[in-house]
């Protein structure tokens, strides 16, 4: 339960390759296509591909805004693309500020071999993580304080542990904010197709959009295809810019980050069936939205509480109740018994840098029904299990007040190898280049 994947639609995608195997030039159908494909392409991405994306991206946002796909810089996933747009703005040195919690692995796209920082932007539970005006300011004064050059607002919408898309006033103000103090705006959107319930998604394209005032060179869009179609594997990242000076750096660039013809191919004929993309996206927006309320809704039976949320494919759990002691180690310490008592791999909110601990990110739709009902049962089970020790604990502090009786325990031992979650971004394998 701590992989981000969606599993529960991928049988529409198989479906469509059955009906149409003349998409593939891996068929008796399709072969006649092998060799325009597999000979030396655009690297700017075949013309039918990167027209099936910007419709794809148009869908995802209710056909409220639309796309050039001449704007559109295809990439190795999003891993890339974000990479790309970290050499595209910064130097080594600059920061980009994020709001916390925040996807651990932009660590590694924003920082590993471009050298730029990522500086947090408190976010806290008192009004469900929301950004606010003055977390934002209060930021950039500390990065100014500490001398650091500020480049931009990074954001993931919808949020990247949360589960939650921002507001319209919020995006409005993250507009403002960074048009005021010349700031890039990257807004990764790769999970803009798991949005299954309201408030509906709203886009920071469809924000730009009613606002004719803001500078559109400031503002970057990363997408990709794993998160809506189920697909990491084929490795479909997407950057699209408003700037015209970032397209043609990123498409340079591109050339170390191509997807392959063959994938492109294949996705550019089924994301020409509109019917199908149209159906698509219902159908997994239905899916997700009743995995969601089954899983919640059995958290919820035992007293875990989530926060609301509306999309992405995991909930953000609230264990501080079963927390010994409110910190960081008191988290991991937790985390350690649900991994290794339980048998269930969540993600601890450290992990995603939240300042509070208590917090876990679960995955709930890289799975079929029976291993969710099997999460659940562990669940319940863990529940029931620390309730009885609770009350154990109150039972034998009750008995030694009333008698009086003073207990002294020796200092447990500390784990000689305590596992530190920090999942999915270890530390930079780069080494220093030697003669």
């Amino acid at each position: 339960m701590g992989l981000a994947e969606n599993q529960l639609s991928h049988d529409l995608p198989e479906e469509w390759m059955w009906k149409h195997p003349e998409a593939s030039i891996c068929t008796p159908e399709g072969v006649a296509q092998f060799k325009a494909v597999a000979n030396f392409q655009d690297y700017h991405g075949l013309p039918p591909f990167r027209h099936g994306v910007a419709k794809l991206m148009e869908k995802e946002r209710g056909g409220m805004v639309k796309f050039d796909p001449d704007r559109i810089v295809m990439s190795g996933g999003a891993t890339g693309a974000q990479e790309t747009l970290a050499f595209c703005l910064a130097n080594p040195g600059d920061a980009f500020l994020v709001p916390v919690p925040y996807y651990p692995a932009f660590d590694r796209d924003f920082c590993w071999r471009s050298r730029a920082r990522l500086l947090p932007i408190t976010c806290d539970s008192s009004n469900n993580f929301k950004l606010t005006p003055s977390a934002l300011q209060s930021a950039l004064d500390d990065a100014r304080i500490a001398n650091i050059p500020v480049k931009g607002v990074l954001i993931t919408n919808p949020s990247n542990p949360l589960g939650t898309t921002m507001d319209r006033s919020t995006l409005e103000t993250l507009l403002h904010f960074t048009n005021t103090h010349r700031l890039h705006l990257i807004c990764d959107e790769i999970f803009a197709g798991t949005v299954f319930d309201s408030p509906a998604f709203i886009s920071i394209s469809q924000i730009l959009l009613s606002h004719p005032a803001a500078d559109p060179n400031l503002v970057h869009i990363v997408s990709s295809l794993s998160k809506t179609l189920g697909l990491p594997g084929f490795r479909v990242g997407l950057i699209y810019s408003y700037n015209d000076a970032v397209v043609a750096t990123a498409r340079k660039m591109s050339s170390f980050n191509l997807v392959s013809t063959q994938t492109q191919h294949l996705l550019a004929a089924m994301l020409a069936d509109d019917d199908f993309v149209s159906n698509y996206l219902e159908e997994n927006a239905r899916r997700l939205r009743e995995r969601r309320d089954l899983f919640v809704g059995g958290l919820g039976r035992v007293g875990i509480r989530c926060l609301e949320g509306n999309g992405g494919l995991f909930c953000w759990m609230d264990l501080g109740a079963f927390l010994k002691e409110r910190s960081t180690e008191g988290e991991l310490k937790l985390w350690r018994a649900i991994v290794h008592d339980v048998k269930l791999n969540v993600s601890p909110g450290s992990s995603f840098h939240c300042q509070e601990p208590g917090w876990f990110r679960v995955c709930f739709a890289n799975m079929d029904d029976e291993t969710t009902e099997v999460a659940l049962r562990r669940i319940r089970m863990f529940v029931d299990r620390e309730s009885v020790v609770e009350k154990q604990q109150q039972k034998k502090m009750r008995f030694m007040k009333d008698t009086g009786l003073k207990l002294s325990l020796p200092r447990r031992l500390e784990e000689l190898a305590a596992m530190t979650p920090r999942l999915p971004s270890p530390h930079s394998p780069l080494v220093r280049a030697t003669t």
